[in-house]
């Protein structure tokens, strides 16, 4: 009955239209990337929400504090306190690669490929070398256990990695001291928000699968771009907000395939390719490059692509002063 289900729902997400990196407007610069295997993400209920009819735009308004989960008092972010119980619940997870961040263990490797591919040519970084992103400042935002952090760090990179879930700060301190390669990380439980304060900056700001948990992606991407350098890299993951996503990235993978907690996603807060790259740009963050990953459920592995209709990663560079 699942796979009845599971191959129905992938033949209506065939259907939807697949937006190209192509036609999003304003690029200085677009770097296509192609694949053969373009098959949609299978991602994780019995009876699936029906998407809404309507998306508020973000508000301004919505920002939240964090209570106790925040090692210093409250502070002011734009994550909601329902995601912070929804990860504090399964942070113990973060280095089971059979887990709930089994999609994100699969997907790493190619999301390294894009940022190792794009931070080194904005930098001029040897690509081939042991250590390609060595000198540079990198900062994880939304770092859950480190399992991003981790590799930038034997890249060459100095990392901080943020979370605003303690319990993740403290699995990730732990896992990163297993590993002499990784002891340039410094792991931190607090805000993009409360380092714009203390005036922290970075040569890059990374937020990968963050953005959609925020109430308020505008505020949360004036606090990346405050906390890059004039010139500096900002990098961003995401799930578009298209009939397509809702199919794979919450009905199958929600619902059927049980690769992901229930409730994980809300459609409604997902963001077009479009809508990001103006809501960065309101931030001075140019947009320069954007590709799309896609799954191969035959395979079990993840590539580049110019497919974005579901999961992508935009690559922009701060505006110089």
């Amino acid at each position: 009955m699942a796979s009845k289900l599971l191959r129905r729902v992938l033949i209506v997400s065939d259907r939807s239209p697949r937006p190209s990196s192509r036609s999003l407007p304003g690029f200085t610069s677009s770097r296509l990337f192609s694949s053969s295997n373009s098959q949609p993400l299978p991602a994780t209920a019995s009876s699936p929400p029906p998407p809404p009819t309507t998306v508020d735009p973000p508000s301004s308004s919505s920002a939240s504090k964090f209570g106790s989960k925040i090692r210093n008092d409250s502070v002011r972010s734009s994550i909601k306190d329902p995601e912070l119980a929804k990860f504090s619940a399964i942070a113990d997870t973060w280095w089971d690669s059979e887990g709930p961040f089994k999609p994100l263990h699969l997907m790493n490797p190619t999301r390294l490929a894009f940022i190792r591919s794009t931070l080194c040519r904005h930098f001029r970084k040897d690509t081939n070398s042991a250590r390609p992103l060595e000198g540079l400042k990198i900062i994880d935002v939304g770092c859950g256990g480190g399992i991003l952090s981790e590799p930038l760090a034997r890249m060459g990179a100095v990392v901080t990695g943020i979370d605003a879930v303690d319990k993740n700060i403290k699995i990730a301190r732990v896992h990163a001291d297993l590993d002499p390669g990784t002891s340039n990380i410094e792991y931190s439980c607090t805000t993009a928000e409360k380092l714009v304060e203390e005036q922290r900056k970075f040569d890059a700001v990374i937020a990968l699968e963050v953005i959609e948990h925020v109430a308020n992606p505008a505020e949360f991407c004036k606090s990346l771009s405050a906390l890059t350098t004039p010139g500096g890299a900002t990098v961003i993951s995401t799930i578009n907000r298209s009939m397509r996503a809702y199919a794979t990235a919450i009905v199958a993978a929600e619902y059927i395939l049980h690769w992901l907690p229930k409730g994980t996603h809300q459609w409604s807060s997902f963001l077009t390719p479009e809508e990001l790259a103006l809501i960065l740009k309101r931030a001075s963050v140019s947009v320069k490059e954007m590709a799309g990953f896609v799954y191969n459920p035959l395979t079990g592995r993840w590539s580049l692509s110019d497919d974005i209709s579901v999961n992508f990663i935009a690559f922009g560079t701060k505006d110089g002063q």
